[in-house]
Parts: structure tokens; C-alpha cells; sequence
């Protein structure tokens, strides 16, 4: 119907909605609202957001931080494990935090990222502190002596007897040239002992490590300056962790 003007009246129209008669529009409205409504259970959540992957944590040490003097201070000790070999850790969650590594053992981190040149600054920083953790529990303020029995024998099999074994970690541990480390491995039924520089680490290769002794001139600088052999000799002779190694066997 049109007004005097010519315009349509509004009224013609009040029966649709988007060109649809209301009475169909709204009954349509209402049942998409309450299909979405049954589409939902009603027990349904929000699902809470995933938590960060845990960081690997520091392992305490054995025994308290004065307890190897005098052949390794208090002071090295503080050094050693609580700036160093905490700064290792520290830097490694760092470095895998959001990757694919994290969440992963220490072990599992080492051995992924071994060899790979992308994966320096992980290896290098996993392995500082794989290392370091194998260290401190290769000594015993109760150490040296003589070997457990079963232990005794693969030494002697190996070396020919004890004195010849700590010869050898003590030359491998004074001529590694520059920051290292000394092994005493298992290779097979064999026993040996091995070198390796920086932070390169057994564990990566098919022997078993079974005890180490840290050459990096920050694990004996304070209390022997350069003088390496003197530190090793003495952690050979009083605080080398025979049971130790022999429990790694």
C-alpha cells in the first residue's frame, strides 16, 4: 500500500525479516540456538593451558663442599660445583627451553645433540654438566686404597695390577693439553683408559665409563696453581672412588 508521497509504508513490510515472514525467521533462530546448545556437552571444559617441560635440576653433591680438603678445598669446591657447574645448567635450560629437547633426561640431551654443529652450544653445556655430576661422584672424602675384589680383577686382567692403572690415568690426566678429562672405562671384559678434551664425554661412544677426573684448570687452580700432576696424584692416592667405579661395572 502506498502513502499520498508515493513511498512505500513501512508497515507493508513488518511481517519479514531479511525477506523471510517473521513467524518463519524466529522459529528458525530458535532452533539453531538450541542444536548449538545439544552440540556442546554439557560436562565440556576449557582445557587448561600445557605447562612448561620441568628444568633439569642441579644434583647436590655427596658429600658437603669441605669435606675433600685438603686435597680439594672448600673454596675449589665452591667454585667448582656452585659457579661452574651450576653455570652449565643454568645456560642448558636456557638453550632447550621451548625446543624439542626439553623435557628430556640429561642423557637424552647429550646424545641428541652430539655431532650435530647446530647443536654446539646444547652438547657442550649438556655434557659440562653430565660430566661434572659423573665427577663428583668419582670421589670420596674415604677414597683410595684398594679396589673392591671384583673390580680388582678386571684391573689386574686389564693393567696388570692397580699401580699400573693409576699410572695411566695419571698420564692421560697430565698430558690431556688444555681443559679435559681423564677416564677409566670399561671396553667390553677389558678395562682402559681414555682422554677426551673440552667437553667431549664417553658417554656418547659404545664404552662404559666408570669413573673420571677433571683436568680444567678450574678444579685445582686455586689450591695448586699449575701444578696438575701434584692435584691428581693426590686425588688418585686419597680420594679416587673405587666403589664407585666398581658399582658401574
Amino acid at each position: 500500500m502506498n502513502t499520498r508521497d508515493g513511498m512505500s509504508n513501512p508497515d507493508d513490510h513488518a511481517g519479514t525479516l531479511l525477506g523471510v515472514p517473521r513467524r518463519e525467521f524466529l522459529a528458525g533462530a530458535a532452533g539453531a540456538i538450541a542444536l548449538g546448545a545439544l552440540a556442546r556437552p554439557a560436562h565440556a571444559v576449557t582445557p587448561p593451558a600445557s605447562k612448561p617441560a620441568a628444568a633439569l635440576a642441579l644434583p647436590p653433591l655427596p658429600y658437603p663442599e669441605d669435606a675433600l680438603a685438603p686435597v680439594i678445598s672448600a673454596q675449589t669446591i665452591g667454585l667448582h660445583y656452585g659457579k661452574h657447574h651450576r653455570g652449565y645448567l643454568t645456560k642448558l635450560n636456557e638453550l632447550v627451553a621451548g625446543t624439542a629437547l626439553a623435557g628430556k633426561s640429561l642423557e637424552e640431551v647429550v646424545r641428541a645433540s652430539a655431532g650435530k654443529p647446530e647443536q654446539q652450544a646444547v652438547f657442550n653445556n649438556a655434557a659440562q654438566v653430565w660430566n661434572h655430576t659423573f665427577y663428583w661422584r668419582s670421589l670420596d672424602p674415604k677414597g683410595g686404597g684398594d679396589p673392591p675384589a671384583a673390580l680388582r680383577k678386571r684391573i689386574v686382567d686389564s693393567f696388570g695390577d692397580v699401580a699400573a692403572c693409576k699410572k695411566a690415568l695419571a698420564e692421560a690426566a697430565t698430558s690431556q693439553f688444555g681443559s679435559g678429562w681423564a677416564w677409566l672405562v670399561a671396553d667390553g671384559a677389558r678395562l682402559k683408559v681414555l682422554k677426551t678434551g673440552n667437553a667431549d664425554t664417553p658417554l656418547t661412544s659404545p664404552v662404559k665409563p666408570l669413573l673420571t677426573i677433571d683436568v680444567w684448570e678450574h678444579a685445582y687452580y686455586l689450591d695448586y696453581q699449575n701444578r696438575r700432576a701434584e692435584h691428581v696424584g693426590a686425588l688418585l692416592d686419597k680420594l679416587l672412588n673405587w666403589t664407585f667405579a666398581a658399582a658401574n661395572l
